[in-house]
């Protein structure tokens, strides 16, 4: 399979070197200071572009990848409130292929699976509150992460009196703290922790006066999501329209 990069940062470079293990050809590698290469034979000759860059650039690579018929997998997060359904529309009516995964990690895919099904049983257990925690490495600009906001969301879709997540406590990577987790009853507080070079943790914690149940994703390395990056551009390149990991991974 040919394979473009759209950004080349430490998360591009690994999806790199397992992209070629894992026997593939890349044809074109696009960071901020060559964007002119979108217009490149090089790039129309992709089966399938691996963009992860920042919420800012990622519409605009959509659509530049777009006009040239190559689909897309993308990490990137923060660009779906003002353009997902443009982005819908394009994959649904016009023939445009985007897989999008706010993580690709095969353990956070199993992860999300045991969310939803704890989710749904504590929803007929009314004594039982729930919030969660992220904690990402300094350099991460979102805030809740894109995993962070995807698991309250399935959250709140399994649990009757949750309508929503909510920004919780922030702990920013210079040590200051804004927010709080004093959120509304009906609604989910993401507490977000930026440190150190962390690549990803997840908690989710029900919490009663009698006892509390935790689960947690821990990622050691970004290894895991570039894998599931390249795995996901594998299924893209024999498939159409809007995907996601559940088309993927069907648990």
């Amino acid at each position: 399979m040919k394979i473009a990069l759209i950004g080349y940062g430490k998360m591009g470079r690994m999806i790199e070197q397992i992209a070629l293990q894992r026997g593939h050809e890349i044809v074109s590698i696009i960071d901020i200071n060559n964007l002119e290469d979108f217009d490149s034979p090089q790039f129309a000759s992709a089966d399938v572009a691996i963009e992860f860059t920042s919420p800012k650039a990622a519409y605009d690579n959509y659509l530049r990848a777009f006009a040239h018929n190559v689909k897309v997998v993308s990490g990137s997060t923060g660009w779906m409130d003002e353009h997902a359904d443009d982005v819908r529309r394009m994959c649904n009516e016009e023939g445009k292929t985007l897989f999008w995964a706010s993580n690709f990690s095969i353990g956070v895919a199993i992860f999300s699976a045991v969310n939803r099904y704890l989710a749904k049983i504590m929803d007929g257990f009314l004594q039982y509150d729930v919030r969660m925690e992220e904690t990402h490495h300094i350099h991460k600009l979102d805030a809740p992460s894109g995993t962070a906001i995807t698991l309250a969301e399935e959250i709140a879709d399994n649990i009757q009196r949750k309508r929503g997540w909510a920004k919780g406590l922030q702990l920013n990577a210079d040590g200051s703290t804004c927010g709080s987790n004093d959120v509304e009853p009906d609604m989910i507080a993401i507490e977000s922790i930026r440190r150190d070079e962390v690549p990803g943790i997840h908690t989710i914690e029900y919490n009663s006066e009698a006892d509390r149940i935790v689960i947690t994703h821990d990622a050691h390395s970004r290894k895991g999501f570039a894998l599931g990056a390249v795995m996901a551009a594998e299924y893209t390149a024999k498939h159409s329209g809007l995907l996601t990991i559940s088309d993927m991974f069907r648990f």
